[in-house]
């Protein structure tokens, strides 16, 4: 029996299909559309994604917490911070986690410790006036970088200063020792992030990540935990490295998980007034 000749669509179907379906580009294009930002979280739409698609597109859809979870005070924002998970993606796909243990809140204008005090505005500083969620990179000592993330507040930012370290423990401790001295002792985990300069490092934080989104970012996103710390595992305590600032030196804008050997300076008599 001869085999029947497959009837070729004509050029109208072809262009409904391809209306219908759309290119890969063209999904991640509406995907974007889709993505709720008056939501703690990215979402998306899935109905106009083609099957071929599937997990391969997905995989990129990390549900990293979305802009409004940025707009809160920068207070707010720093206590927030203890318990989620940072997310570092490098070039070659490589993911990195950490759990944050330890940050500063620095309130802009009225705070004089902060870069903004005052209401300064320099091209180092921008990201910090720019909308909440905004990452701040900048140099200390001309050779360590230091990572912010804005939050509500002209000119408030959050400082990130210690992680736990949960994914990638070699290659952070392959990324801290290019930066250490020929013969340095082995870094033990909890020594691979526990300070501002060292989550930097262990994270191969680059300038270039100044003033991008994080809540949209694909090189380096905030993710929420099934299990946040409760309010008596935060302690609040003096900032650390800013004693040259008067009364500002004194005031309790440091929060770190207690009991978590990450955490880069304990500070025991302000854990003594939490328990009061």
């Amino acid at each position: 029996m001869a085999e029947r000749k497959r009837k070729q669509p004509s050029r109208n179907e072809k262009e409904k299909a391809k209306t219908k379906g759309g290119s890969e580009s063209e999904c991640a294009a509406k995907c974007k559309q889709h993505v709720t930002t008056e939501s703690r979280y990215f979402t998306c739409d899935q109905s106009h994604l083609q099957p071929h698609l599937g997990e391969l597109f997905f995989s990129h859809l990390q549900p990293h917490l979305g802009e409004l979870f940025f707009r809160q005070p920068c207070v707010t924002l720093a206590k927030a911070f203890l318990g989620k998970v940072l997310v570092r993606r490098l070039d070659d796909g490589t993911e990195l986690r950490g759990r944050v243990v330890e940050t500063e809140a620095y309130l802009g204008g009225e705070d004089k410790a902060s870069h903004s005090a005052g209401g300064k505005r320099t091209r180092r500083n921008t990201a910090m006036f720019m909308k909440p969620g905004t990452i701040y990179v900048y140099p200390i000592y001309g050779v360590y970088l230091c990572m912010n993330v804005s939050s509500e507040g002209d000119g408030a930012a959050v400082l990130l200063r210690s992680l736990e370290p949960l994914q990638g423990h070699a290659v952070m401790r392959q990324l801290r020792a290019s930066k250490r001295k020929d013969g340095a002792r082995p870094l033990k985990d909890k020594e691979l992030c526990n300070g501002p300069s060292k989550l930097c490092q262990a994270l191969d934080v680059q300038r270039r990540l100044d003033r991008q989104d994080m809540a949209c970012h694909s090189e380096v996103w905030l993710e929420d935990t099934d299990s946040p710390p409760g309010v008596d595992e935060m302690v609040s305590a003096p900032r650390v490295g800013i004693q040259s600032h008067g009364e500002w030196a004194k005031k309790p804008l440091r929060f770190y998980l207690r009991g978590n050997a990450c955490v880069s300076v304990v500070n025991k008599e302000a854990e003594r007034l939490c328990e009061t």
